[in-house]
């Protein structure tokens, strides 16, 4: 887990984040939705104020998703395709200039994901666009 949601720092002095800084930040507060204490709303309005850009494009293989809205659609799927709300295992983690890589897996005791791959492309401290691939295997 490792961070609360409290104590944030201002937004505005969240702008001059390197890509690395703010991939880092979106990963640790996605990981604390495996907190039992964590609301999920709590989570992810912590993350889309924090790192994503209320004009976000989002790529995944069920069609485009845009803005904060299409971001909280997405999740609210992950989070019915991931029952236990675990915590995501970053295998490879790699940023630069102002492209992101995310590599992870996943598992709870119902199912799986070995194959986690997200890009993001990010701008003036927030996630401007992002592609996500996954595929949920039962156990």
């Amino acid at each position: 887990m490792g961070r609360t949601l409290e104590g944030s720092p201002d937004v505005d002095d969240l702008n001059g984040r390197t890509a690395r800084e703010v991939l880092d930040d979106h990963l640790d507060i996605a990981n604390t939705w495996a907190d039992e204490h964590a609301s999920f709303d709590d989570v992810l309005d912590a993350d889309l104020r924090r790192n994503v850009s209320p004009d976000i494009v989002v790529l995944i293989n069920r069609g485009v998703f845009r803005g904060h809205q299409g971001v909280r659609q997405l999740a609210e799927m992950l989070a019915e395709e991931l029952p236990g709300h675990r915590a995501f295992r970053y295998t490879h983690v790699a940023a630069e200039g102002r492209v992101a890589l995310l590599e992870w897996t996943y598992e709870d005791d119902e199912v799986r994901v070995a194959d986690g791959v997200d890009s993001y492309l990010i701008e003036d401290g927030k996630i401007v666009g992002q592609t996500i691939h996954y595929t949920v295997q039962a156990k």
